[in-house]
């Protein structure tokens, strides 16, 4: 898959804005079909950054999630600043 295919969109909700400050952690919309080395490989190019652990689920409106844990050099707040989300 393309790198800017797997990732749809950021989410900030409140649940996301808690993760990134205690957890280190984004939420992203991704494409059904996208693995997870998929999202990982297009969120270090997109954004630079490395990443420490990723968890997916699908919703029950039938969307993909995915929880993605960066690792602590980079803080996921600096990231939600660049999005325009903070």
């Amino acid at each position: 898959m393309e790198p800017f295919k797997a990732i749809k969109y950021p989410l900030s909700t409140e649940k996301g804005i808690r993760l990134m400050e205690a957890e280190n952690k984004l939420m992203f919309v991704i494409d059904n079909k996208a693995s997870k080395r998929d999202v990982k490989e297009s969120v270090e190019k997109i954004f630079k950054v490395k990443v420490e652990s990723i968890r997916t689920f699908v919703t029950s409106k039938g969307k993909k999630r995915a929880y993605i844990k960066l690792k602590p050099e980079t803080p996921a707040i600096e990231i939600a600043t660049q999005l325009g989300l903070m």
